[in-house]
């Protein structure tokens, strides 16, 4: 088939082809941003903590009158969780990945004098936060007894002399090593910050705010016990026991003590669900969005390709007469679609990288991948020709006679 006499039956028209090849352009450009935002934030809500999250439970209790002893009631408490059937760890933490909000540290550094803006979030307990938080050790060891200190912040505050640290952590403060334990990093810089030695790195253990950068596993741990009367604890259990573990820990701490309130019980799987609601709200808008752009355009083209088989039907019937087969008209058309769309598709291309470019500045989002590119333009291209094949269809199945008399 002739690609001109098509060309020009366009030129002679143009409004149509161009809106048409527009509204492919525009819903090119938003597709294929959308599929990449879609995939970049479901890829942020799934990445791993490092902790066991679906056997993990958090209980908080608040005094609601001073507490003599608070040291004996923690311990008490953690007895009491470890007596539970089904409770592989239980200790007091400070916080809890993914949690939303925390303890931070800022301006580490590998040497005194050096200027860091590194900051890291803070765990500190009592217990093994690896065991309690199911972790994954990949280099040196847990705290040792010895090395655990207790401190009353009412009466002081010092920090630990060794530390346990995530992988990402490491890699920050000491750049190009391999391995980590037996090094120091300071709190801070300047001759006051206090120094501290690396006994063990962590595969991973996110942070409780789930930042979307490179700060999601900047983690460390520190052999605190927090004698505090607001308590947090975190319980971790065996497969399948957790609701049943959950329900019997607020029963024996509730009953242990009436001097406190439970402020609240949830899975480690409720926080992640909480934290990353609006990574999931966002994308299920953009893939309704994506959808209703792909309909709009789909109408469109169906809409367009109707009127110009109405209006052509006696070009029809006269083609038919002279011996044109049905797959001749329906190639015509499809060809037709194929040249409009094509043209959109050229144009959508600029529009998608430059739309890309504005969201990086702004969003600091990554560079838009060749592949979504790609995609969208067959997307594209398999819209425009299946919504076509239809008015395509019936315009070939026109016989000439009455082709050409209701012309």
């Amino acid at each position: 088939m002739e690609i001109r006499p098509i060309l020009s039956a366009m030129l002679r028209a143009k409004t149509a082809p161009l809106l048409i090849a527009a509204q492919v352009a525009l819903t090119l450009a938003i597709v294929c941003n959308a599929l990449y935002i879609i995939r970049d934030r479901l890829q942020v809500a799934a990445r791993p903590t490092g902790a066991d999250e679906q056997n993990l439970f958090e209980m908080r209790f608040y005094p609601h009158r001073p507490i003599a002893d608070i040291k004996g009631m923690q311990l008490r408490d953690l007895e009491a969780l470890r007596a539970i059937p089904g409770v592989v760890a239980a200790g007091w933490t400070n916080q809890i990945p993914l949690g939303q909000s925390g303890w931070n540290w800022g301006g580490l550094t590998a040497d005194r004098r050096g200027d860091t803006q590194l900051s890291t979030t803070y765990y500190f307990s009592g217990d093994s936060v690896i065991e309690t938080f199911g972790l994954r050790l990949v280099e040196g060891r847990d705290f040792t007894p010895e090395e655990y200190i207790e401190i009353d912040p009412s009466k002081e505050q010092r920090n630990p002399t060794v530390m346990i640290v995530t992988r990402a952590l490491a890699e920050k403060l000491f750049p190009g090593e391999t391995s980590f334990v037996g090094r120091s990093f300071y709190l801070g810089s300047g001759p006051d910050a206090d120094s501290v030695r690396i006994v063990g790195v962590v595969e991973r253990l996110q942070t409780p705010y789930g930042q979307t950068d490179d700060r999601v596993e900047n983690s460390m741990i520190g052999p605190v016990r927090y004698i505090d009367p607001f308590t947090r604890y975190s319980v971790r259990t065996e497969p399948g026991a957790q609701d049943r573990v959950m329900a019997e820990a607020e029963k024996a701490l509730t009953a242990l003590s009436k001097d406190r309130v439970l402020l609240g019980t949830r899975t480690f799987a409720e926080a992640r669900a909480s934290r990353y609601a609006g990574e999931r709200m966002l994308a299920g808008l953009l893939i309704a969005v994506t959808v209703f752009l792909l309909l709009i355009t789909a109408s469109g083209i169906v809409g367009m390709a109707s009127l110009w088989v109405n209006q052509r039907r006696k070009q029809i019937g006269v083609r038919r007469a002279l011996g044109a087969r049905q797959w001749d008209i329906l190639r015509y058309f499809l060809v037709e679609n194929l040249l409009i769309t094509t043209g959109g598709v050229a144009v959508g291309l600029g529009l998608a990288l430059a739309l890309n470019d504005f969201l990086v500045r702004a969003l600091e989002l990554p560079r838009l991948p060749g592949m979504y590119l790609g995609i969208g333009m067959a997307v594209m291209w398999l819209l425009g020709l299946t919504a076509v094949l239809g008015p395509a269809w019936r315009a070939a199945r026109v016989p000439p006679a009455v082709a050409t008399r209701t012309a």
